[in-house]
């Protein structure tokens, strides 16, 4: 009974129920497409850091994260290799030698991170084959280098030309070597385009004197959630001579950024949640002045308080709930169809690709958004309609019925 009353109740002002409705559903609809844009966003320039270099998981020798030199070379590399060859949860791993060093054309140069790689296995690690955008990716054995565009663009050269990389060997002396242009990628990051450069790891060892040293491993899991476990697992089995590092640590800002995106979403929820709370309070103190003698009718014949505050609670929550499914149906539902077709900000590309994102956002919806969506507003509401709740039962039966 005091369901169908709660349910009847909300319709029997219909202009006010809908206008709370109204106002519910847009706040939700916003909610809902910024949620799903910031996640898009968020998860866009995870799998771009992740993609392009990062990757899940790095070994290396101790301290060489906090200091990449090629003096901090990988001591025994099989066992590295072993141990992630097989294990079930890396997808795919790759060895690298990575290097500061200067490349020089016959108009300019520029300051670079030198990284070795085998292409063959390096194409399944990372997205820098795929971010080629002129010419080809590198092939083993071929004396060539993959620079981006933009370095392309500093450097004053084409496909085919080439180019002089100059870093120091293992034994601290001047190592150089000439390589012809094979092709330019590009990626979401200026920053990153501008400083990273790709050659085949045996020129690079060649180069650095470094015979078949490497400097880490980079791997790729069948699940990001899984690098924390196989970080685990392979630092007990390395020792202390190796650092292990999954993405979480690599990364560490990126980490915070989402951290931070997570926690401000919250307080949004809140801020919808609270100029809800003034609409349910309105509505529901307007519905009980207006059914002052019939609730005092109600209390007369013997309704219990606990069931009127029930009453006015359901009320508040099937007018939220209602009103929170319409607009996140329609928030997702705009979500998902923005999802499929992007949303078009190059006009702000230049800005965008400084922090790393692209200039097409493709919004993502989340669980979590949806779950917050579907609690956080009602249950504010439900908390809101106490106080109308405790003003009807607080009227005097007598007093109620003679009211006008």
């Amino acid at each position: 009974m005091i369901l169908k009353l709660a349910w009847r109740n909300i319709w029997r002002n219909r202009r006010r129920s809908v206008i709370v409705l109204v106002a519910i559903a847009i706040g939700l609809v916003s909610l809902a497409l910024t949620d799903s844009i910031y996640n898009g966003v968020m998860v866009q320039m995870f799998e771009d850091q992740v993609g392009t270099h990062v990757t899940h998981l790095q070994v290396h020798r101790a301290g060489f994260n906090d200091n990449k030199v090629i003096q901090n070379w990988l001591p025994g590399p099989e066992r590295v290799d072993s141990l992630l060859g097989t294990d079930p949860r890396v997808k795919a791993y790759s060895r690298r030698v990575v290097a500061f060093g200067i490349v020089s054309s016959a108009s300019n140069s520029s300051g670079i991170s030198l990284v070795g790689v085998e292409p063959g296995r390096e194409r399944h690690v990372t997205t820098i084959a795929r971010s080629v955008v002129a010419g080809k990716y590198l092939t083993d054995g071929e004396r060539a280098v993959l620079i981006s565009r933009r370095m392309a663009e500093k450097l004053d050269v084409r496909l085919g030309d080439k180019i002089v990389v100059m870093a120091t060997t293992l034994g601290g002396e001047v190592g150089a070597d000439v390589f012809r242009i094979c092709g330019l990628y590009e990626t979401a990051s200026s920053e990153f385009d501008r400083a990273y450069l790709y050659v085949p790891l045996e020129y690079a060892q060649s180069m650095l004197g470094l015979g078949d040293r490497v400097t880490g491993y980079a791997a790729i899991m069948t699940a990001p959630e899984m690098a924390a476990q196989v970080r685990d697992r392979l630092d007990d089995a390395l020792g202390q001579r190796y650092e292990v590092l999954s993405y979480a640590e690599l990364i560490p800002m990126m980490m915070q950024i989402i951290e931070v995106f997570q926690q401000t979403m919250i307080v949004y929820y809140v801020i919808i949640g609270i100029a809800t709370m003034f609409g349910i309070v309105n509505a529901q103190l307007m519905s009980v002045f207006e059914r002052t003698r019939e609730l005092g009718i109600l209390m007369a014949t013997g309704m219990k308080n606990r069931k009127i505050v029930g009453m006015i609670l359901l009320e508040a929550l099937f007018l939220s709930l209602l009103g929170t499914v319409i607009g996140l149906a329609a928030g997702l539902g705009i979500s998902l169809i923005l999802a499929g077709t992007g949303i078009d900000l190059s006009v702000y590309a230049e800005g965008l690709t400084m922090i790393g994102a692209n200039s097409t956002i493709y919004p993502v919806v989340s669980l979590q958004g949806v779950v917050n969506g579907l609690t956080v507003v009602p249950a504010i509401a439900v908390i809101a309609a106490l106080y109308p709740a405790l003003r009807a039962i607080r009227l005097e039966p007598v007093r109620a019925i003679q009211y006008v």
